[in-house]
């Protein structure tokens, strides 16, 4: 499970050093993609792979998913940190979400996601009220 905020920068190469904590866990390797919101998902390669098992076996006949497939698949990187724990963000990616120094990641259960820190700031600040108003919808007799 993947918690928390942290606040690298990407160097002149287009690389980011991952959250220490998640450095022995993503050690063999991860897969960076296009995400909502114009941020990046980061996810660990057993958790790709079991989303890509079901979209696998979502209806092809379906424009929504073939849609969805074809950008998430197509833009996809499988990358090993390096012993630095670096890894390095290809530029398609870096430019989808506007990355360019100062970067946010953060913590989304099963995957990490990268965000421009003044895209992470803006989408947080509106999104904290909607937050507070909406746990008991989205998690009824839970929280």
């Amino acid at each position: 499970m993947f918690l928390g905020t942290h606040h690298p920068r990407l160097d002149d190469k287009g690389r980011l050093f991952l959250p220490a904590k998640y450095r022995e866990e993503l050690a063999e390797g991860l897969v960076i993609t296009k995400g909502q919101e114009r941020c990046l998902y980061v996810f660990p390669v057993e958790e790709f792979q079991r989303i890509t098992e079901a979209l696998r076996t979502a209806p092809v006949t379906a424009k929504a998913v073939r849609d969805y497939s074809r950008v998430f698949f197509a833009s996809a990187s499988d990358e090993t940190p390096d012993k630095q724990g670096r890894i390095t963000i290809p530029q398609g990616l870096r430019h989808y979400a506007g990355l360019e120094r100062d970067c946010v990641v953060i913590g989304a259960n099963t995957r990490l996601e990268i965000w421009d820190s003044q895209a992470w700031d803006t989408y947080l600040s509106e999104q904290e009220q909607a937050f507070a108003d909406l746990s008991e919808e989205v998690l009824p007799g839970i929280l």
